[in-house]
């Protein structure tokens, strides 16, 4: 038996058996990554769609993806790398090595690329993956960036921070209930990460507004107001949402609400975007 201590769950694994992210397994007494070096993903995207709207606008950067996640958000567009079981088995993903991702992302250099994304399911439960490339890919010069729910014990970040330049960390609200019955998450565990994690990279916030979950204007001043006491100058992406997956029994989040949220929260930051309208 072997405790994994990445994330708040320390899921207690016996010999062979695999963590509830899909990503970890107990192998030789040890937790390790079950999806090292099984990459699902692969695009050459800018770096606006990270979302990163503050940090090396107009470039591109190779974005990787593996699969599992340690949440269960019933809207995720990404669910079949990081729900699917045929995923987790990793029956299509092709083995890399952190080498062969670092001279991957210096090849397309010529075309704009400024390093790697580690983007589209959760990176964090394969931390290891992720802190060997970028160990890689500063050495060449390039950047790195981590598309995050930030849902990770500090030591995780510990390991990556010498590497990671940008972060857009989903903040994906600012209730527990929420994150807790909806997200199976823990915003405790996300608050503590992004208070880290702007200690030592560049950071911006995303928040998908869900209609009936964090869509009032009480729960985005509560938010932005706990974001601006970090910092006012953190970049907030106030996203809108579209039925998909396990949640279509509402519509799309009303346009005009986004964007009363987004005035909202520019009353207490410096930086507030839109996306999906």
């Amino acid at each position: 038996m072997a405790v994994c201590e990445v994330c708040f769950r320390h899921c207690v694994l016996s010999e062979g058996q695999t963590g509830f992210c899909g990503g970890r397994v107990c192998t030789g007494g040890r937790v390790t990554a079950k999806n090292y070096g099984k990459i699902t993903s692969l695009a050459l995207d800018p770096i606006e769609k990270k979302p990163l709207a503050r940090f090396c606008s107009g470039s591109l950067i190779l974005s990787v993806g593996s699969f599992g996640c340690n949440l269960r958000c019933p809207f995720c567009q990404n669910y079949d790398i990081s729900w699917s079981q045929r995923a987790m088995g990793y029956d299509e993903a092709q083995g890399y090595t952190p080498e062969q991702v670092a001279e991957l992302a210096e090849r397309y250099l010529p075309k704009g690329n400024i390093g790697a994304a580690y983007t589209y399911n959760e990176p964090l439960i394969g931390y290891e993956f992720v802190r060997d490339t970028a160990r890689l890919v500063k050495k060449r010069g390039m950047k790195n960036v981590l598309v995050t729910n930030g849902t990770a014990e500090l030591a995780v970040l510990e390991e990556l921070a010498p590497y990671i330049d940008a972060m857009n960390i989903d903040l994906k609200g600012i209730d527990q209930g929420y994150y807790s019955s909806v997200l199976g998450g823990s915003l405790d565990m996300t608050l503590s990460f992004i208070r880290q994690a702007h200690k030592s990279a560049h950071i911006e916030l995303t928040t998908l507004i869900v209609p009936g979950e964090n869509d009032s204007e009480e729960h985005m001043r509560r938010e932005a107001e706990w974001i601006a006491a970090l910092d006012k100058r953190i970049p907030l992406h106030i996203s809108r949402f579209f039925p998909r997956f396990h949640m279509t029994d509402r519509a799309a989040t009303d346009v005009g609400q986004v964007y009363r949220l987004a005035q909202i929260a520019g009353e207490y930051l410096d930086y507030v975007y839109t996306g999906n309208c």
